[in-house]
């Protein structure tokens, strides 16, 4: 499973690692049942510590999107995807407000606010 993290990030790697399994999740890269890395083996992989990976994990259990089976490790739950997906949206609509409100107050037109979301869209295809 592949995570991406930035030690330069605002964004706690917990966090950063709890919103990609999301992404993961609602677009069907992971299934519903299939197993994850263990805490252990994910704070390898991503060289993080422990109770990072392990914060990560109790959030997506307390938000439904993973479950934990003792003894077997943690699987991906059932998940209404159209409710996830909209969850992802109202945090799109969030952060793009603030944008456009930091834009408006700095006179920044709609046209170069236009061409930088598009550069930054396509910038990793």
């Amino acid at each position: 499973m592949e995570i991406i993290i930035s030690n330069s990030s605002e964004i706690p790697i917990y966090e950063q690692i709890k919103e990609q399994i999301k992404v993961k999740i609602v677009s069907n890269e992971l299934k519903e049942n299939e197993l994850l890395p263990s805490i252990r083996t994910l704070a390898k992989d991503l060289r993080c510590s422990v109770i990072t990976t392990k914060n990560a994990y109790e959030e997506l259990v307390k938000e439904g999107y993973i479950k934990n089976k003792p003894a077997k490790g943690f699987y991906v739950a059932k998940v209404n995807k159209d409710i996830a997906l909209e969850e992802q949206l109202n945090k799109i609509e969030n952060l793009l407000d603030k944008a456009v409100n930091i834009a408006k107050m700095n006179n920044i037109k709609l046209k170069t606010m236009s061409d930088m979301l598009n550069i930054l869209y396509e910038e990793d295809k």
